[in-house]
């Protein structure tokens, strides 16, 4: 029973958009959360640097010598918030050990210039590992081809840091995700309170609310996100903050509304009789009668919170690096439009036009029959 009526409410069968846009954000959601098992570059933020292959196209395939952090101790957390284990990495054409040296090729755009190098391969094992294996060079040498010489294709290629594009977009999805969750919640921990008082009671505290709404919606709220980020300083967290505070407005205003249209009917008249305490009446039976419109307004305050964070970080206010921000992708690289390289702005704006619309086409759709 349960499944027909989650498959007739949430997956009509004759709306395929409806379908589609459901099923995006479940699998955004989905490759938030394993965004570390996911991508190839698990570093933190996926920041793995590598000059050598800076703005290579999609599909482009190079050998990699991993350089490990001998000191790292590997943790159960990593596949959730990235691993420190990989201190860096190169791209190479061909290597040979010599004794007890690695000699590698690296990687160059000019097929004419060959650039060698050289590793000690002591760089590549504790100490304990190198008693155990008895100084056996070879021994040693296979650790090394086996653990931290791979194979790696860049399916949407590398940005100008050489950095693999489709590992910061992949994680990307969590920081605008994470956004509209914290952002969402704000809102409407705000929204509400403010909006159930304001259309309960009603009189002064109604115009007092009323007054806050309307000052805080004349301002545009990008304009209105930036002050108050500047006044918090810039960081991720002071994102969240920045955001929250500004898109509780339409909560605060529909919960009002939809208050307003209910506290006369008889069942909050009967509560009212019976003696229930006014917070009991608002939040255990009005609140539940109106929370389907309070959901509609949250996935468009979802949207609304990804496009601002994505606005932020665009002129440079919003996620700091290193931290993979859609939006700053496409600011990083939005020269490159017009430069031959138009995949490092085309796939990241395309994500958030996904994500985005996807929230925003399922708001509209029971919004025209909720609210």
């Amino acid at each position: 029973m349960f499944i027909r009526f989650f498959k007739k409410n949430f997956f009509p069968e004759n709306n395929f958009f409806l379908k589609f846009s459901i099923f995006t954000i479940l699998l955004f959601f989905f490759v938030a959360i394993f965004s570390y098992i996911i991508i190839p570059d698990n570093s933190v933020n996926a920041n793995n640097v590598n000059v050598e292959i800076q703005s290579m196209k999609p599909g482009f395939k190079s050998k990699l010598l991993l350089i490990p952090n001998l000191e790292y101790k590997k943790k159960i957390t990593d596949n959730l918030f990235g691993s420190k284990h990989i201190l860096r990495s190169y791209a190479i054409v061909d290597y040979r050990f010599e004794d007890d040296k690695i000699i590698y090729q690296k990687f160059n755009k000019n097929d004419n210039d060959v650039l060698e190098d050289s590793l000690n391969i002591k760089n590549f094992i504790t100490s304990n590992h190198l008693n155990n294996v008895h100084n056996n060079v070879r021994n040693i040498q296979n650790l090394i081809v086996e653990k931290y010489i791979i194979n790696r294709t860049f399916y949407f290629g590398t940005d100008i840091y050489g950095r693999c594009l489709f590992s910061r977009v992949i994680l990307g999805s969590r920081v605008s995700i994470s956004i509209g969750f914290i952002a969402v919640f704000i809102s409407l921990f705000i929204g509400v309170f403010l909006g159930s008082f304001a259309g309960y009671f009603g009189g002064i505290l109604d115009n007092i609310v009323m007054y806050i709404i309307n000052v805080f919606w004349s301002i545009p709220t990008l304009l209105l996100v930036i002050a108050i980020t500047l006044i918090l300083g810039k960081g991720f967290w002071q994102v969240y903050v920045a955001i929250g505070l500004s898109v509780w407005v339409d909560v605060a205003r529909i919960v009002r509304g939809k208050i307003k249209s209910e506290v006369n009917k008889n069942y909050v008249h009967s509560s009212k009789l019976f003696g229930f305490n006014h917070l009991v009446i608002i939040f255990k039976q009005i609140i539940p009668n109106i929370l389907p419109s309070i959901l509609i307004i949250c996935a468009s305050n979802f949207a609304s919170s990804i496009l601002l964070e994505s606005g932020l970080s665009f002129l440079g206010i919003g996620s700091q690096p290193p931290t993979p921000s859609w939006g700053y992708m496409i600011k990083e690289n939005y020269q490159y439009l017009i430069l031959g390289n138009a995949y490092l702005v085309l796939i990241p704006a395309l994500f958030l036009t996904l994500l985005v619309s996807s929230f925003i086409f399922i708001s509209n759709h029971y919004s025209s029959k909720v609210l």
